[in-house]
């Protein structure tokens, strides 16, 4: 029997998973997770209060439980196993370790407390254990800087009353210290036009249907094009409603610097005529993409692993945003995984390698405990049980919670 480890649990590593269940019947495939907890981007990832798109996790959770499928959460590649350990025990490895590093703008100011990266921002909301609070100090106006999608759910979760997140698994800490905010005004930000921003049109369309909050477009005239985002912009610059919360769309403006001596207190825009615009802000939220980090000896290049149709080197594959850098929605690492799974099911050969069982010998010997779909299971099911009356899930925000919640050491 081959034996194939895939290094990451989110919807790259769980649909590559299924595909090889089909393309390779003789494997046996190990899902390999640094948390214990599985799903990476949809779990931390997608927004809380788009639960319809978190379901996806039944399917993703159905492929764990498959019979020739085994899941070692918990378990850091790097500190508990290496890379090149991992080659040895398996027939193929797969790096499906997504891009968790936020890129950066390198201008002036971004260490600046009220700055953050959307990967940091959205993981803290999103309860993920790596992710402390963001300085949120008084924030009265914010300024969220990208034309995609994040940029959307950044501005939604900071407009929404409390009663709208009713059914999501947004933690109460983390409602309570938005809440505490005194936000009047978000701007979202992008450098290009209103024709050339990556929303799609439903996501831009929810912001129009908030209970407090009412999207604007700063300057209407820019509003040019025939495309379904323009219509929507155009649909919110005839908007006359007051609200407590104004959304306020800005295009043409490339960020130039953050400013402030503590904390942020602004943030500094180029136009193309070589003017400059200043916007109070502090709290300010680049949603500006990702990147790859390495693993182990593998390094990424310009933010992904260099790869040729998904393969690195002999035995050595990748998949997702690792492969091809963060782009795309969650059915696009389905297409893509079917890909490379046809290649590794080609070219994988049994080298009569131990596999899971000597991965499972291995961490014994080291001490490391790890954690299989049953007792992620538990887990899921102490999240469940621990939500309020309005919530779907309560999560657990450290490694060490979700431990004692399947009575594991810390």
């Amino acid at each position: 029997m081959r034996h194939i480890a895939i290094i990451g649990s989110g919807p790259a590593g769980c649909y590559l998973a299924d595909h090889l269940l089909r393309l390779a019947p003789d494997a046996h495939i190990d899902v390999l997770e640094r948390l214990p907890v599985p799903f990476g981007l949809v779990r931390y990832g997608v927004a809380p209060d788009h639960q319809g798109t978190k379901a996806v996790v039944r399917v993703l959770d159905r492929v764990l439980g498959r019979e020739r499928v085994g899941f070692f959460g918990n378990l850091e590649i790097g500190r508990d196993v290496r890379l090149d350990e991992l080659r040895s025990l398996y027939d193929a490895v797969v790096l499906a370790t997504g891009a968790p590093r936020d890129r950066r703008l390198g201008i002036p100011g971004e260490d600046l407390p009220g700055v953050v990266g959307s990967g940091a921002f959205v993981g803290w909301y999103n309860g993920h254990p790596d992710h402390a609070p963001p300085p949120l100090r008084s924030v009265r106006s914010a300024v969220v800087v990208g034309n995609g999608n994040v940029a959307i759910d950044v501005a939604r979760i900071l407009a929404k009353s409390p009663a709208e997140m009713a059914g999501s698994d947004l933690a109460p800490q983390v409602l309570e210290l938005l809440a505490a905010q005194p936000i009047e005004t978000i701007h979202v930000v992008g450098r290009r036009g209103p024709a050339e921003a990556k929303f799609t049109q439903h996501e831009l369309a929810e912001l129009g249907a908030l209970a407090r909050a009412r999207p604007r477009v700063a300057d209407p005239s820019a509003i040019a094009g025939d495309t379904p985002i323009v219509e929507v912009l155009r649909g919110f610059a005839a908007d006359t409603r007051e609200a407590p919360v104004t959304i306020v769309f800005h295009f043409g403006l490339v960020p130039a610097a953050f400013l402030g001596s503590d904390g942020l207190e602004g943030v500094r825009f180029a136009r193309a005529d070589g003017s400059a615009q200043e916007i109070a802000a502090q709290l300010a939220v680049t949603c500006i993409g990702y990147q790859s980090v390495a693993c182990c000896s593998a390094a990424p290049v310009a933010g992904v692993f260099p790869n040729r149709d998904g393969r690195i080197d002999e035995g050595l594959y990748v998949t997702g945003w690792a492969k091809r850098g963060p782009s795309g929605t969650i059915p696009t690492n389905r297409t893509e995984a079917q890909q490379v799974a046809q290649k590794i099911a080609a070219e994988a050969l049994d080298h009569g390698r131990p596999g899971g069982e000597g991965l499972a010998a291995l961490l014994a010997a080291r001490g490391v405990r790890r954690v299989d779909h049953a007792s992620w299971r538990r887990i899921d099911a102490a999240e469940q049980a621990g939500a309020a009356g309005d919530r779907c899930r309560r999560k657990f925000d450290t490694v060490a919670a979700m431990l004692e919640a399947i009575d594991l050491p810390r």
